[in-house]
Protein backbone atom coordinates (compact mmCIF):
# COMPACT_ATOMS: atom_id res chain seq x y z
CA UNK A 1 0.00 0.00 0.00
CA UNK A 2 1.56 3.56 -0.70
CA UNK A 3 1.44 6.12 1.62
CA UNK A 4 -0.81 8.06 0.58
CA UNK A 5 -3.60 4.74 0.17
CA UNK A 6 -3.16 4.84 4.09
CA UNK A 7 -6.18 6.08 5.63
CA UNK A 8 -7.91 9.51 4.42
CA UNK A 9 -4.33 10.88 4.00
CA UNK A 10 -5.22 11.41 0.49
CA UNK A 11 -7.39 14.31 1.30
CA UNK A 12 -4.88 16.84 2.57
CA UNK A 13 -2.41 15.68 -0.34
CA UNK A 14 -5.68 16.54 -2.73
CA UNK A 15 -5.99 19.41 -1.27
CA UNK A 16 -2.48 21.12 -1.58
CA UNK A 17 -1.98 19.26 -5.25
CA UNK A 18 -5.62 20.71 -6.50
CA UNK A 19 -5.00 23.96 -4.65
CA UNK A 20 -1.72 25.04 -6.18
CA UNK A 21 -2.39 23.33 -9.32
CA UNK A 22 -5.39 26.00 -9.49
CA UNK A 23 -3.03 29.31 -8.93
CA UNK A 24 -0.08 27.73 -11.21
CA UNK A 25 -2.76 26.84 -14.65
CA UNK A 26 -4.57 30.37 -13.96
CA UNK A 27 -0.72 31.99 -13.82
CA UNK A 28 0.37 29.95 -16.99
CA UNK A 29 -2.95 30.86 -19.35
CA UNK A 30 -2.61 34.63 -17.91
CA UNK A 31 0.76 35.13 -19.16
CA UNK A 32 0.93 33.05 -22.36
CA UNK A 33 -2.20 35.30 -23.10
CA UNK A 34 -0.54 38.49 -21.61
CA UNK A 35 -3.58 39.16 -19.50
CA UNK A 36 -1.12 40.27 -17.13
CA UNK A 37 2.89 40.84 -16.22
CA UNK A 38 5.32 37.45 -15.53
CA UNK A 39 6.78 38.66 -12.50
CA UNK A 40 4.49 37.55 -9.58
CA UNK A 41 0.88 39.48 -10.08
CA UNK A 42 -1.65 38.85 -7.63
CA UNK A 43 -2.75 35.37 -7.74
CA UNK A 44 -6.54 37.41 -8.00
CA UNK A 45 -5.53 38.85 -11.12
CA UNK A 46 -4.30 35.56 -12.79
CA UNK A 47 -8.02 35.28 -12.72
CA UNK A 48 -10.20 38.19 -13.52
CA UNK A 49 -9.92 37.60 -17.39
CA UNK A 50 -11.36 35.25 -19.15
CA UNK A 51 -10.54 32.39 -20.04
CA UNK A 52 -8.48 31.92 -16.61
CA UNK A 53 -11.22 33.47 -14.56
CA UNK A 54 -13.17 30.38 -15.61
CA UNK A 55 -10.31 27.75 -14.59
CA UNK A 56 -9.68 30.11 -11.53
CA UNK A 57 -13.23 30.10 -10.33
CA UNK A 58 -13.97 26.29 -10.70
CA UNK A 59 -10.78 24.83 -9.79
CA UNK A 60 -10.86 26.94 -6.34
CA UNK A 61 -14.39 25.56 -5.58
CA UNK A 62 -13.15 22.01 -5.56
CA UNK A 63 -9.79 23.39 -3.46
CA UNK A 64 -13.22 24.55 -0.81
CA UNK A 65 -14.79 21.14 -1.16
CA UNK A 66 -11.59 19.65 -0.65
CA UNK A 67 -10.71 21.91 2.38
CA UNK A 68 -14.13 21.22 4.06
CA UNK A 69 -13.79 17.93 3.85
CA UNK A 70 -10.14 17.72 4.93
CA UNK A 71 -10.95 20.06 8.22
CA UNK A 72 -14.07 17.77 9.20
CA UNK A 73 -11.94 14.98 9.22
CA UNK A 74 -9.32 16.78 11.06
CA UNK A 75 -12.25 17.85 13.62
CA UNK A 76 -13.76 14.22 14.34
CA UNK A 77 -10.14 12.81 14.65
CA UNK A 78 -9.03 15.59 17.61
CA UNK A 79 -12.73 14.85 19.16
CA UNK A 80 -12.14 11.00 19.24
CA UNK A 81 -8.40 11.01 20.35
CA UNK A 82 -9.66 13.66 23.06
CA UNK A 83 -13.07 12.31 24.26
CA UNK A 84 -12.89 13.68 27.79
CA UNK A 85 -11.01 16.45 27.41
CA UNK A 86 -13.33 19.48 27.75
CA UNK A 87 -10.55 22.02 26.54
CA UNK A 88 -9.65 20.67 23.65
CA UNK A 89 -13.25 19.84 22.49
CA UNK A 90 -14.23 23.29 22.98
CA UNK A 91 -11.03 24.46 20.55
CA UNK A 92 -11.72 21.78 18.24
CA UNK A 93 -15.58 22.93 17.77
CA UNK A 94 -14.32 26.34 17.26
CA UNK A 95 -11.59 25.06 15.13
CA UNK A 96 -14.05 23.50 12.66
CA UNK A 97 -16.53 26.94 12.71
CA UNK A 98 -13.57 29.07 11.27
CA UNK A 99 -12.05 26.36 9.18
CA UNK A 100 -15.85 26.19 7.24
CA UNK A 101 -15.71 30.16 7.47
CA UNK A 102 -12.38 29.96 5.62
CA UNK A 103 -13.62 27.92 3.16
CA UNK A 104 -16.34 30.18 1.68
CA UNK A 105 -14.37 32.98 1.84
CA UNK A 106 -12.52 30.70 -0.70
CA UNK A 107 -15.82 30.12 -2.77
CA UNK A 108 -16.39 34.36 -2.74
CA UNK A 109 -12.95 34.59 -3.62
CA UNK A 110 -13.60 32.13 -6.55
CA UNK A 111 -16.84 33.70 -7.84
CA UNK A 112 -16.58 37.10 -7.53
CA UNK A 113 -13.32 38.69 -9.18
CA UNK A 114 -11.33 41.79 -8.16
CA UNK A 115 -11.93 43.48 -10.86
CA UNK A 116 -15.39 43.29 -10.97
CA UNK A 117 -16.74 43.11 -7.37
CA UNK A 118 -14.00 44.42 -5.31
CA UNK A 119 -15.09 45.07 -1.77
CA UNK A 120 -16.88 41.44 -2.28
CA UNK A 121 -14.22 40.30 -3.12
CA UNK A 122 -12.06 41.68 -0.34
CA UNK A 123 -14.13 40.53 1.88
CA UNK A 124 -14.07 36.52 0.62
CA UNK A 125 -10.33 37.43 0.93
CA UNK A 126 -10.64 38.28 5.19
CA UNK A 127 -12.67 35.16 5.75
CA UNK A 128 -10.06 33.08 3.66
CA UNK A 129 -6.88 34.51 4.71
CA UNK A 130 -7.82 36.17 8.06
CA UNK A 131 -10.21 33.65 9.56
CA UNK A 132 -8.15 30.99 8.38
CA UNK A 133 -4.63 32.19 9.85
CA UNK A 134 -6.98 31.83 13.34
CA UNK A 135 -8.16 28.58 11.93
CA UNK A 136 -4.11 27.34 11.68
CA UNK A 137 -3.63 29.12 15.29
CA UNK A 138 -6.29 26.86 16.82
CA UNK A 139 -5.16 23.62 15.05
CA UNK A 140 -1.32 24.75 16.57
CA UNK A 141 -2.81 25.47 19.82
CA UNK A 142 -4.52 21.73 19.68
CA UNK A 143 -1.58 20.57 18.74
CA UNK A 144 0.44 21.38 21.73
CA UNK A 145 -2.38 20.18 24.70
CA UNK A 146 -1.89 16.72 22.66
CA UNK A 147 1.85 16.55 22.36
CA UNK A 148 3.48 14.25 23.69
CA UNK A 149 0.52 11.93 24.48
CA UNK A 150 -0.97 12.02 20.59
CA UNK A 151 1.60 12.58 19.34
CA UNK A 152 5.53 14.23 18.83
CA UNK A 153 6.85 17.71 19.62
CA UNK A 154 7.88 18.21 16.34
CA UNK A 155 4.60 18.47 14.04
CA UNK A 156 3.73 21.02 16.62
CA UNK A 157 6.89 23.00 16.16
CA UNK A 158 6.37 22.49 12.28
CA UNK A 159 2.59 23.74 12.27
CA UNK A 160 3.94 26.97 14.51
CA UNK A 161 6.64 27.29 11.83
CA UNK A 162 3.52 27.58 9.54
CA UNK A 163 1.86 29.50 11.56
CA UNK A 164 4.71 32.23 11.89
CA UNK A 165 5.19 31.81 8.06
CA UNK A 166 1.46 32.78 7.33
CA UNK A 167 1.29 35.65 9.85
CA UNK A 168 4.45 37.36 8.78
CA UNK A 169 3.22 37.58 5.46
CA UNK A 170 -0.16 38.62 6.04
CA UNK A 171 1.43 41.80 8.06
CA UNK A 172 3.72 42.15 4.77
CA UNK A 173 0.84 42.19 2.75
CA UNK A 174 -1.06 44.30 4.67
CA UNK A 175 1.62 47.32 4.87
CA UNK A 176 2.27 46.64 1.07
CA UNK A 177 -0.96 47.01 0.28
CA UNK A 178 -1.96 49.73 2.52
CA UNK A 179 0.86 52.11 1.05
CA UNK A 180 0.00 50.94 -2.83
CA UNK A 181 -3.43 52.21 -2.05
CA UNK A 182 -3.17 55.16 -0.03
CA UNK A 183 -3.86 57.11 -3.22
CA UNK A 184 0.08 58.30 -3.16
CA UNK A 185 0.75 55.95 -6.60
CA UNK A 186 -2.64 57.10 -7.81
CA UNK A 187 -5.84 56.00 -8.35
CA UNK A 188 -8.45 52.76 -9.54
CA UNK A 189 -4.86 50.81 -9.15
CA UNK A 190 -7.34 47.75 -8.84
CA UNK A 191 -8.23 47.25 -12.09
CA UNK A 192 -4.61 47.91 -13.22
CA UNK A 193 -2.92 44.43 -14.41
CA UNK A 194 0.03 45.90 -16.24
CA UNK A 195 2.97 47.75 -14.08
CA UNK A 196 6.08 49.41 -15.35
CA UNK A 197 9.34 49.02 -13.07
CA UNK A 198 9.47 52.74 -13.35
CA UNK A 199 6.43 53.48 -12.00
CA UNK A 200 6.27 54.82 -8.60
CA UNK A 201 4.51 52.47 -6.06
CA UNK A 202 6.09 49.26 -8.42
CA UNK A 203 8.39 48.08 -5.38
CA UNK A 204 4.97 48.27 -3.08
CA UNK A 205 3.24 46.65 -5.32
CA UNK A 206 6.04 43.69 -5.53
CA UNK A 207 5.92 43.30 -1.86
CA UNK A 208 2.47 43.06 -1.65
CA UNK A 209 2.01 40.47 -4.58
CA UNK A 210 4.96 38.26 -3.11
CA UNK A 211 3.24 38.38 0.15
CA UNK A 212 0.32 37.14 -1.02
CA UNK A 213 1.58 34.10 -2.76
CA UNK A 214 4.12 33.21 0.33
CA UNK A 215 0.67 33.71 2.14
CA UNK A 216 -1.17 31.26 -0.17
CA UNK A 217 1.53 28.64 0.25
CA UNK A 218 1.99 28.78 3.66
CA UNK A 219 -1.35 27.53 3.80
CA UNK A 220 -0.62 25.15 1.57
CA UNK A 221 2.59 24.04 3.71
CA UNK A 222 0.32 24.06 6.82
CA UNK A 223 -2.23 21.22 5.61
CA UNK A 224 0.99 19.18 4.23
CA UNK A 225 1.80 18.26 8.01
CA UNK A 226 -2.28 16.25 8.35
CA UNK A 227 -0.82 13.76 6.15
CA UNK A 228 0.89 11.47 8.78
CA UNK A 229 -2.44 11.96 11.11
CA UNK A 230 -4.81 11.17 8.32
CA UNK A 231 -2.87 7.96 7.75
CA UNK A 232 -4.09 6.99 10.81
CA UNK A 233 -8.01 7.68 10.61
CA UNK A 234 -10.79 6.42 8.36
CA UNK A 235 -14.50 7.31 8.29
CA UNK A 236 -17.48 4.99 8.09
CA UNK A 237 -21.45 5.64 7.58
CA UNK A 238 -24.23 3.95 9.29
CA UNK A 239 -26.84 3.26 7.04
CA UNK A 240 -30.55 2.75 8.82
CA UNK A 241 -33.79 1.23 6.46
CA UNK A 242 -36.84 2.08 7.61
CA UNK A 243 -38.54 -0.40 5.54
CA UNK A 244 -38.43 -3.09 3.32
CA UNK A 245 -39.60 -0.51 0.25
CA UNK A 246 -40.18 3.00 -0.42
CA UNK A 247 -43.80 3.24 -0.28
CA UNK A 248 -45.46 4.38 3.23
CA UNK A 249 -46.63 2.23 4.86
CA UNK A 250 -47.57 0.85 8.65
CA UNK A 251 -44.88 -1.91 9.24
CA UNK A 252 -41.10 -1.04 9.31
CA UNK A 253 -38.46 -2.33 10.68
CA UNK A 254 -35.18 -0.89 10.90
CA UNK A 255 -31.84 -2.30 9.63
CA UNK A 256 -28.27 -0.80 10.20
CA UNK A 257 -25.49 -2.06 8.03
CA UNK A 258 -22.03 -0.20 8.79
CA UNK A 259 -20.33 0.70 5.56
CA UNK A 260 -16.42 1.42 5.54
CA UNK A 261 -16.58 4.51 2.83
CA UNK A 262 -12.73 4.93 2.69
CA UNK A 263 -9.89 2.45 4.00
CA UNK A 264 -7.95 2.93 7.61
CA UNK A 265 -8.24 2.48 10.20
CA UNK A 266 -7.72 4.84 13.49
Amino acid sequence: MWWFQQGLSFLPVALVVWSAASFVFSYITAIVLHHVDPLVPYISDTGTIPPERCLFGIMLNISAFLGVATMYVRYKQVHALNPEKSKIIKLNKIGLTLGLMSCFGLCIIANFQKCILYYIHVVGACLTFGVGAIYMMVQTVLSYLMQPEVHSKDIFWIRLTMLLWCCSSIVSMFVSSVVLYSGLYGTNLVQKLHWDPQENGYTAHIISTVSEWSLAFSFLGFFLTYIRDFQKISLRAVVSLHGQTLYNTQQSFVTEEQTLLIAGSI
